[in-house]
């Protein structure tokens, strides 16, 4: 169980946040219908649901090898060079993920410091990004397992 909750993490954190997502716009929509008022606070919540999706589904793509590739370099060099490829871009996505998730916690710790809440629902600025910095965590681990995978396959295809 618990393994089969690790493979698709990533995937129940979407499907969630998307069916949350189009809950609320369901009911903005049914309100504004019945009503002359709108929800339009829930918007915030919308565009933070979106930042969740952003981040998980790039943790998806990594996961599937899927992210958007110039691969005409990688293609045309010896096989025992695509190793070398494979472990120089595999570091510089690493690189940029800690980064990523270090500006990201330093921008949770403000937010947290600072008291800062969100315009429309006042609520706590950082309760939205808490799950950001946590993304491109996922996000690294199944950059890495990518090229653990990739490594794997062109030693034994040698």
């Amino acid at each position: 169980m618990t393994k089969i909750l690790w493979r698709h993490f990533e995937e129940v954190i979407c499907g969630i946040v998307f069916l949350c997502m189009t809950l609320l716009g369901f009911v903005n929509v049914v309100v504004r219908t019945l009503t002359n008022f709108s929800l339009a606070s829930t918007q915030e919540l919308v565009i933070n649901g979106m930042v969740v999706l952003t981040v998980f589904g790039a943790a998806i793509a990594a996961k599937h090898g899927q992210h958007l590739a110039v691969t005409v370099l990688y293609e045309n060099v010896p096989r025992a060079f695509k190793r070398t490829l494979v472990l120089i871009s595999t570091l510089l996505v690493i690189v940029t993920l800690v980064l990523c998730s270090w500006f990201t916690y330093n921008l949770l710790a403000n937010q947290y410091d600072s008291g800062v809440v969100s315009s429309a629902l006042q609520i706590p600025q950082w309760h939205y990004t808490l799950i950001v910095p946590f993304g491109f965590v996922m996000l690294l681990i199944r950059q890495i397992e990518l090229a653990v995978v990739e490594f794997q396959q062109l030693g034994a295809s040698q």
